[in-house]
């Protein structure tokens, strides 16, 4: 076995990549992707009523502090997207930079965290869809898993049927979110304002002061929570190969798309404050009640007749984000089975579609067994799942920070902003996104944490891990397959292999050193 860096190069004969479809997506429908993927109004739905549980008033600059890694680490994706505009992102570049094993684990970072997040986000639509109708109804009754599914595979179709066909629908679902959030903040602003608001709270400056912090578990568990709302902004990355310009539109989305929702999410939060106030009954924010369905607690009060336009926004943001996570999902996968990491059929490519056939139904069925087998197993096991979401979301955002800095490490010394923007920034990104990954599963092995208790430590823990273990089970498997040589060799991707890669391997010439 030749020594990874050193290894010849394979050589390819043509450049028409993957076979997906290039020059697909601009920049605004990057963005768009980026934006839909992270759910913001399901995000703020789920996430805001905790974060004010944990800080109070604090919330705002909680939010802005987890923005932080986030836009570090987007500054790390550019840079590498720049120099790899590759689909595989996280595998192929963790690959590149650390070899095929730590690469292979970055990829199934993203893979698993798709997997779980599609569970939830078809739940929380399913729910939402039965709420119009005045129905609510348990999780696990047999409607909301119903329509839980077809939530599931009516995306998987979308996504299947064409990046362009999904993009268009994208556009209606984001404005449809984003008309509620800015109806939201006009009209809890205009009842602060004409004193009609339950618990008018005037602004204050240090609600965005870092230091008024006065208990760091809550801090770090406000921050831990904020960084989950942030994530999926890196699926316009994923897109790369399907962009009109894939070296400079997808950093420059996933830039523009972490700003947009900075702005987003600090605007409702302290116009929810302002409106509701952080006290402990009725609509305040420090309600426990409410803490994790903020919006359906002021939706009658807040727009009286519409407040079903609230209903609808989360609905929509559930469902539009299923579609647009299971993208890079599959493209991840894609991306592993052209460079030997998975099955050849994982790189199958719909010849008029121009998707990633195999990877987008595959990705699509395993979401819909992992949540039926949840919920028919326990709903708490299945929200425990969803809470263990940070620790594979910060697993493989903080390989990428890595990855940059290492890839990247001769170039430091070249200029002031190669140091910074793929050296410094990257790094630090990292090492947050570590720290949240340790803190994370420190909090989740406590058996008070979560909803359920397995092998005597907390459940979230215990789910967390183990998906990421199982990944390292399932690496040794493939790597007891003969055609995984090449990969796990460092043959069939390594720092120097081209990115455009060939869909049949009798289009790639063999090394000298004895290649693919």
């Amino acid at each position: 076995m030749s020594d990874f860096g050193n290894t010849t190069p394979i050589h390819l004969e043509r450049g028409d990549g993957k076979g997906l479809a290039a020059g697909t997506l601009g920049l605004w429908g990057s963005t768009v992707i980026g934006l839909a993927s992270t759910a913001p109004v399901y995000s703020l739905v789920a996430t805001l009523g905790f974060v004010v549980l944990a800080v109070g008033a604090q919330a705002p600059i909680a939010f802005i502090i987890a923005f932080v890694p986030m836009l570090f680490t987007a500054f790390a994706y550019r840079e590498l997207n720049n120099a790899v505009p590759d689909c595989g992102t996280t595998f192929t570049w963790g690959t590149k930079a650390f070899g095929p094993w730590v690469g292979w684990m970055g990829g199934w970072g993203v893979a698993i965290a798709g997997m779980v997040v599609l569970a939830n986000l078809a739940q929380i639509g399913s729910i939402y869809f039965w709420a119009l109708f005045g129905l609510s109804l348990e999780n696990n009754d047999w409607r909301i898993i119903l329509v839980a599914v077809v939530f599931i595979a009516a995306m998987t179709w979308v996504s299947w049927r064409g990046v362009e066909i999904g993009e268009r629908i994208q556009n209606v679902l984001l404005g449809v979110q984003y008309l509620a959030l800015a109806v939201f903040v006009v009209a809890a602003l205009w009842q602060f304002f004409a004193g009609s608001a339950p618990a008018a709270t005037p602004f204050e400056w240090d609600w965005l002061n870092p230091f008024a912090f006065t208990d760091y578990h809550g801090f770090t568990e406000a921050v831990l929570l904020a960084l989950f709302i942030y994530w999926g902004w890196d699926s316009c990355l994923a897109l790369n190969e399907e962009t009109k310009d894939p070296k400079r539109i997808p950093g420059r989305a996933a830039l523009l798309t972490t700003v947009i929702l900075l702005f987003t999410y600090v605007s409702v939060t302290i116009a929810a404050m302002m409106y509701a106030g952080l006290g402990e009954d009725g609509t305040g924010l420090g309600n426990a009640d409410n803490a994790d369905d903020f919006f359906l607690a002021v939706k009658d009060g807040l727009l009286g007749p519409w407040g079903w336009l609230l209903v609808v926004a989360v609905l929509i943001s559930a469902v539009s984000s299923t579609q647009t996570t299971i993208l890079p999902t599959a493209r991840g996968t894609l991306a592993m089975g052209v460079y030997r990491a998975l099955p050849a059929r994982f790189k199958n490519v719909h010849p008029v579609y121009k998707t990633p056939s195999f990877s987008t139904i595959v990705g699509g069925t395993v979401a819909i067994c992992y949540y039926l087998g949840m919920t028919l197993i326990s709903d708490n096991i299945l929200q425990d799942s969803i809470s263990s979401l940070g620790l594979a979301i910060a697993f493989y955002y903080a390989i990428t920070g890595y990855a940059c800095v290492w890839y990247f490490r001769r170039d430091l010394r070249t200029s002031a902003r190669d140091l910074w923007l793929k050296g410094i920034f990257p790094l630090l990104g990292a090492l947050m996104l570590t720290f949240a990954f340790v803190q994370s599963a420190i909090d989740m092995y406590d058996v008070a944490y979560g909803n359920t208790v397995l092998l005597g430590i907390g459940g979230t823990f215990v789910v967390g891990i183990g998906a990421l273990l199982v990944g390292v089970v399932l690496m040794f498997v493939w790597y007891a397959f003969p055609r995984s040589k090449p990969f796990f060799q460092g043959r069939a991707l390594n720092r120097e292999t081209p990115v455009l890669v060939p869909e049949e391997p009798g289009d790639i010439i063999r090394s000298i050193d004895g290649g693919i």
